[in-house]
């Protein structure tokens, strides 16, 4: 096997197929420090704690493997009803040199197996032993596949559990729920499921939306209690918290709050635990707080006005605590540094959690909504700490400001020529409009060259990954990036450049340096 570093705390093992790669992240189950893993086509990404190991110790175990005699298991079978007419049927099946109609009885008496999960939650990676399932991805992918489209790529077939942008090539769909998270597994097709698609008896319906997977924020159940209401919403004003870790088998990703010194500084000043459940604002907004309680604002500077229900106003300080009384409305300007405010509340944000976690994941649809006008959340009763607001903000980039971000390289640097490589540091880059918590989308003067060409099996990817498109633009990954893909990821920032990333608003330039080994 080859290991690649993934990032400063993480390693890509390369196997020499799928069966080894699958049989190795079950060897790898309960590994000391390891803190996921998230098997790929022919690799296993796996994340480790830098306080409890090293790359190095953990390469020496991982390499020492012997994975032969495991088991791989076996989650039963399903059968999924697909109407075959996708978009893509007639072209796959030109590209495959066999009739449309072929394609569909091939892909019904196919034996096929989940092998791993990714990309989104529920969304399964199917193998089959048939060898004309070979199917290269779509050379401009779709900005929006409905949920419930049964695809192929490579050597996979997938459904898309919930409408999300796609690379695949469509060949029908399917009315079946991929993905519920109060059914056990909520993954229809799980690891180690088989899978049997039979032709629809009648017309598949209510593909057009994504099955609500979300806890919306409720009203609170008497209006006298402490809640937040939202009087003028961000561009994006979401419930989040330290995020969902560990659920990578499932094809969920970490999430969380995308600025964590932000999180952890206003959970902080009102007397908090850090992973308090908190808002976070891109841009400006207005809220209104029900009931007596303490607040405050971190990450993104702007200016900051607290009014009473008179119509009387008075500044907010940055980081510092405040109190609130009933009525009282917190209008938070448009940033003049960075890009997210993040708002703490004394007791947290108080709304159902999805699998443990209060975070929003806008790519899963997993955990509340994103917040409109009108929305109303609970705040809880949370014994508050001591408080410890931080004194002297951060300094944050304007648009226009040149900022540097460390970088590991790999795991494919490799897949770029060597002035591709050099252009990736020497060049500075502009952050576009085109951006979310999915990922930045980065433009410069000169694209990335590539040294190979093709694609690339799926594997994991981190969050703060730097994954490169046909286009030589880098994507810069953020917390709600996808699992898995098949974009070569030729670099990722370290871990103390994550927070700083999550601030860089249209316009911000970049520029990458490459973290000096010690």
């Amino acid at each position: 096997m080859r290991i690649l570093t993934a990032s400063d705390s993480a390693l890509l093992v390369e196997a020499d197929d799928l069966a080894q790669a699958m049989r190795l992240n079950l060897a790898w189950d309960g590994v000391p420090g390891v803190v996921e893993r998230i098997p790929g086509a022919r690799t296993v990404l796996v994340r480790f704690d830098p306080h409890r190991t090293t790359a190095t110790a953990l390469a020496e175990i991982l390499a020492a493997t012997e994975a032969d005699a495991v088991e791989l298991p076996d989650a039963g079978e399903v059968t999924v009803p697909v109407r075959y007419d996708g978009e893509d049927l007639d072209e796959t099946a030109a590209l495959l040199g066999v009739s449309a109609e072929e394609l569909v009885e091939r892909h019904l008496a196919a034996e096929w197996r989940v092998a791993f999960s990714g990309f989104a939650p529920g969304f399964g990676y199917a193998v089959s032993g048939d060898p004309l399932f070979d199917v290269p991805r779509r050379s401009s992918p779709r900005t929006r596949v409905p949920a419930g489209s049964v695809a192929l790529a490579g050597a996979f077939s997938g459904v898309y559990p919930r409408e999300s942008p796609g690379g695949w090539q469509l060949i029908g769909r399917t009315a079946l729920e991929m993905w519920d998270i109060d059914r056990d597994p909520p993954a229809l097709l799980a690891p180690g499921r088989r899978v049997r698609f039979v032709r629809a008896e009648r017309e598949a319906t209510a593909l057009a939306a994504a099955p609500d997977a979300a806890a919306p924020a409720a009203e609170p159940a008497a209006p006298a209690a402490a809640a937040v209401e939202v009087v003028r919403a961000s561009l994006q004003l979401l419930v989040q918290d330290a995020g969902r870790p560990g659920y990578a088998a499932l094809g969920v990703s970490a999430s969380g709050v995308a600025d964590r010194t932000a999180s952890h500084d206003a959970n902080r000043a009102v007397g908090n635990p850090p992973e308090a459940a908190v808002l976070e604002s891109v841009g400006g907004a207005v809220l209104r707080f029900r009931g007596a309680g303490v607040a405050a604002v971190a990450g993104a500077l702007g200016t900051l006005v607290l009014s009473d229900s008179a119509g009387v106003e008075r500044p907010v300080v940055h980081g510092a605590p405040f109190a609130t009384v009933d009525g009282d409305e917190l209008t938070l300007g448009h940033p003049e540094q960075g890009l997210r405010y993040v708002v703490g509340v004394r007791g947290g944000l108080d709304v159902d959690p999805a699998l443990g976690s209060r975070a929003a994941d806008t790519l899963a649809g997993l955990g509340p909504q994103p917040l409109s006008a009108g929305a109303v959340v609970p705040i809880g009763e949370v014994a508050a700490a001591s408080v410890d607001p931080v004194s002297v903000p951060r300094p944050l980039p304007a648009p226009g400001d040149l900022v540097h971000l460390e970088i590991t390289l790999g795991p494919r640097d490799d897949w770029f020529t060597p002035a591709g490589r050099e252009v990736l540091t020497a060049q500075e880059w502009t952050v576009t409009p085109r951006s979310d918590r999915v990922g930045i989308r980065l433009h410069g003067d000169t694209p990335l060259e590539r040294a190979v060409s093709g694609e690339l099996p799926s594997e994991g990817a981190v969050t703060g990954a730097i994954q490169v498109p046909p286009d030589g633009q880098p994507v810069l990954f953020l917390p709600d990036h996808p699992l898995t893909g098949g974009y070569p990821i030729v670099g990722a920032l370290t871990d103390r450049s994550l927070d700083l990333a999550a601030q860089l608003a249209p316009g911000v330039r970049v520029r990458f340096t490459v973290k000096e080994t010690p």
